[in-house]
């Protein structure tokens, strides 16, 4: 059937069983806009206050459901405000397809109102950007955006489709399309048989888990692996929820603010696993005295992440889960009795510690897994809170923490959490902020508030920006360079004049009663939480130290 750009744009996004589009119109993409119009009840858009919340809330839908994430924008600002939101998901490998509209190719290479190159913006930060000129080309290009933001190691692709070509006409036929299969002919027998050699010969062994375990599905296959190894488990920000955070084997976060547990049981281990992680510096501290007692066998997806940031002595190529499955084929059950008890020990005499007697972040977050009973969607911002959410909130289920961990965004949850509530609506969903992310992208508030999708939005509230706050106050001399905030803003004002319910919390007392209440009302909800503006995140590992260096609050005053 003949059918304009802006049709077969929507019939596409059919086509690929998207039920859920956010973005905001302008311009150029104003016939797609039209076409959505007429598909209303097909393919439900969110208009956010920002671009930048629709790429968030688009990535935070592909975290939370496995799927594509879709998000729209019109040229120039509106294309380059996806920039961060892009940038975001590449980092941690999430799969998005951005559709932009430029202007007409007449006017393209003339510094036309509102043009930009944002397929060249895009290059370094997406698995493909694309610019269609030609209407003949736009079906196959959509179809193709979404199979490359799934195959292999997922991320973010940009469809940009001049304004004449979302006019122009032309046949359409529509496509069944396949599911995008696993990558498993790169896994060979001989890796297989290697690695099995390597996890028999083991005495302490440790396995690390990071994302790729939860994109590929993995959960299941990991703990019958972990069963079988009789080994600890730690994981990486991007890997909580791929291992029940409330098994008897697992010892908590890796790296820069992991427990110590975890960090001293990977420099003393002889052999470490590492299942769909990419060794980040914010996990291996030091590289060149990171593990070095170990021998480290490789689960990943991507070639180019074997030997990039550490050396391995043996790596399977090719999905988690297939990788998994076939080890655990092959793999003759395990004992490991003395090195589990000295890592339960060491769990033991390292405990996690906050201060009891005042309101903080580690308290608002046990509460908060107390009060849902660890059934709800953590979304957050980047900064202290973050490390809280990832410390003090245990994880038993993938896709529960959904979190900028390798562009470190500020301004990233709140958007994510009305991605991820939109893709589970019968989830509780929260999003943990500090005051510096929250101001950044507040106005979403808005959005969640003209939507009414019950997102609950808690901010601790230090009247600093405290994780740059704590570096300064421990290696610049507390010289508090541009990071106090205490300038009167109310948020619980400005969260009532966007619409939502809010709340104000000043002591430990409150929290509980607070949470119940928010998680009652079905509405948007804001939370704030008044806490101590010196209040740190520990343990910690300083800049250049190796991770068996990590150091609390009581080694200090030692």
């Amino acid at each position: 059937m003949q059918l304009n750009g802006s049709e077969i744009i929507i019939e596409c996004l059919k086509e690929q069983g998207v039920d859920t589009v956010f973005g905001y119109p302008g311009g150029c993409i104003l016939n797609v806009y039209d076409a959505l119009y007429k598909h209303s009840d097909e393919i439900k858009h969110i208009l956010t206050s920002h671009e930048q919340g629709a790429s968030h809330a688009a990535d935070g839908y592909a975290r939370a459901t496995g799927k594509v994430g879709v998000c729209m924008a019109t040229s120039g600002p509106g294309a380059t405000n996806l920039v961060t939101g892009i940038a975001t998901a590449y980092m941690d490998s999430i799969p998005v397809v951005a559709i932009t509209a430029n202007v007409a190719v007449s006017l393209l290479g003339k510094d036309s109102f509102q043009e930009i190159d944002i397929a060249g913006v895009t290059m370094p930060i997406t698995k493909y950007s694309f610019i269609v000129k030609n209407i003949e080309d736009l079906a196959p290009t959509i179809r193709r955006a979404f199979k490359i933001a799934q195959t292999g190691r997922p991320g973010p692709v940009l469809v940009d489709v001049t304004k004449d070509v979302t006019a122009a006409v032309t046949e359409y036929t529509k496509m069944e399309i396949a599911p995008v299969e696993p990558k498993t002919e790169t896994i060979t027998e001989a890796d297989i048989d290697t690695a099995v050699e390597m996890l028999s010969a083991a005495k302490k062994p440790m396995i690390f888990v990071g994302g790729g375990a939860i994109t590929s599905g993995a959960s299941a296959e990991l703990k019958k692996f972990v069963d079988l190894m009789d080994a600890p488990v730690t994981d990486s920000l991007m890997g909580k929820g791929a291992f029940n955070g409330e098994d008897e084997r697992y010892v908590g976060m890796l790296g820069m603010h992991g427990t110590k547990t975890a960090n001293f049981s990977v420099t003393e281990c002889d052999l470490l696993v590492t299942v769909g992680a990419r060794f980040s510096d914010r996990v291996t501290g030091n590289a060149k005295k990171f593990a070095n007692d170990a021998k480290i066998l490789q689960f990943d997806v991507d070639p180019a992440e074997i030997n990039k940031n550490i050396a391995v002595n043996a790596s399977v190529i090719g999905d988690v889960k297939e990788i998994l499955a076939r080890v655990n084929a092959k793999l003759t059950q395990q004992s490991h009795t003395e090195w589990m008890t000295s890592v339960k020990e060491r769990k033991e005499i390292y405990p996690m510690r906050y201060n009891p007697d005042t309101l903080t972040g580690p308290y608002v977050m046990e509460k908060l897994y107390e009060v849902t009973g660890g059934d709800a969607i953590i979304t957050t911002e980047v900064g202290q809170h973050q490390m809280w959410a990832a410390q003090y909130f245990k994880y038993q289920n993938p896709r529960t923490l959904i979190t900028s961990g390798g562009l470190g965004t500020m301004g990233y949850g709140l958007g994510a959490s009305i991605g991820a509530k939109c893709a589970m609506p019968e989830k509780r969903v929260f999003n943990i902020a500090g005051d510096g992310c929250f101001r950044m992208n507040m106005n979403e508030i808005a959005t969640a508030a003209r939507y009414n999708i019950p997102i609950i939005q808690i901010v601790f509230n230090n009247q600093v920006l405290g994780m740059v706050r704590q570096w300064q106050t421990l290696f610049y001399g507390q010289r508090y360079s541009n990071t106090v905030l205490n300038d009167g803003v109310d948020f619980v004002k400005l969260s009532e004049a966007m619409g939502a319910v809010a709340f104000r919390v000043t002591k430990k007392e409150e929290v509980e009663e607070t949470l119940k209440k928010a998680m009652e009302l079905n509405r948007p909800v804001v939370i704030e939480c008044m806490i101590d503006s010196d209040d740190k995140v520990w343990p910690m590992v300083a800049p250049g130290a190796a991770i068996s260096e990590a150091f609390a609050e009581e080694d200090l005053k030692k």
